[in-house]
């Protein structure tokens, strides 16, 4: 739960909050009484910060999250205690395709978010999106955050890079700064079509196949969007206490599944069991397997996901057939 007396009036920065977490965040935030600044590079009429009305009760400000003296002005301007720092390019395939827009977002974008906090005098607290891609491929699973970080390919090296320029903040600079290594997040709000749950979501409900680009034996853990949120939230409300600072946490939910699996969930709760997937055994550069311990948030924060893997799915699905019927 939101500590709403810890919230109330605080000034927050949120970058990236037209995305899946940021656009549920800001909501819980700013439904906790928080003052939420959002740093909104491109319009997303669609994203669930518009949709529910979430964007009208916060202080919009059109920038890049790449461009200093944007993020100097905003955290002097608005005062801001706490930074939520969510803004990246998120998709693989993208990466894959054109890596040089991913590494200016995520690789720069990070250490110009980091540099502005260190240089303001309000900022008291930040939470920094980094990924269990930014691990790379581990010989040994669940992963653990003693691991090295050892991406490979563009998206897992953009990760890894900024995972570890956030440490050398904490560490060099005392920056008050945790690092979150969260599963595969989903939840109603993801429009990224190419992702595998909206993807197969949106297929069921338009009675189609779904697709599988890979050969469906990758096993991946899966998270729900609002126990992420959870965990973003505790870890900003722990970040006063000196040992949270430069810590980097995976949230998972310790119970991986492969591709096919959760696509054959999908389709049973649908109601649709008849489309069988197709599997094209396409993918390239990405991890097979991997999940997460999350033994170390547990321990520190006392955070642990309280979502069912199945009313998840369920209310994730009811959000995509609203959405796609009042297209």
């Amino acid at each position: 739960m939101v500590d709403q007396a810890f919230w109330h009036e605080r000034p927050v920065l949120i970058t990236g909050c037209t995305g899946l977490v940021g656009s549920w965040l800001t909501r819980a935030l700013v439904d906790s009484g928080a003052d939420v600044v959002g740093l909104i590079r491109d319009a997303v009429p669609r994203s669930e910060l518009v949709r529910s009305g979430t964007i009208h009760r916060i202080r919009v400000v059109r920038g890049d999250v790449t461009d200093y003296e944007t993020l100097e002005r905003v955290l002097n301007e608005y005062e801001v205690e706490t930074v939520f720092h969510l803004a990246a390019q998120t998709i693989v395939s993208i990466a894959n395709r054109a890596p040089l827009s991913t590494f200016e977002a995520n690789v720069k974008g990070t250490w110009v978010t980091l540099e502005a906090a260190r240089r303001s005098p309000t900022v008291k607290r930040l939470v920094v999106a980094s990924t269990d891609k930014a691990y790379g491929a581990q010989p040994v699973l669940p992963y653990t955050e003693a691991m090295p970080l050892q991406g490979q390919h563009p998206y897992d090296v953009s990760k890894s890079a900024a995972d570890l320029i956030t440490q050398g903040y904490a560490h060099t600079y005392g920056l008050p700064v945790a690092i979150t290594r969260c599963a595969n997040i989903y939840g109603g709000g993801d429009l990224n079509w190419n992702r595998l749950i909206p993807g197969t979501i949106r297929s069921v409900l338009q009675g189609e196949r779904p697709v599988i680009r890979s050969n469906g034996k990758f096993i991946r853990d899966y998270l729900y969007v609002q126990d992420a949120v959870r965990a973003y939230v505790m870890l900003a409300e722990a970040l006063d206490s000196p040992k949270m600072r430069g810590a980097a946490f995976n949230c998972s939910t310790k119970s991986p599944v492969d591709v096919l699996t959760i696509t054959n969930m999908i389709l049973q709760m649908a109601g649709r069991p008849d489309l069988e997937p197709l599997v094209l055994d396409e993918v390239k550069n990405e991890i097979k397997d991997q999940y997460l311990d999350a033994t170390k948030i547990k321990e520190m924060v006392g955070w642990e996901p309280i979502w069912d893997r199945e009313a998840a799915l369920q209310e994730t699905i009811a959000w995509y057939a609203e959405y796609l019927q009042n297209q």
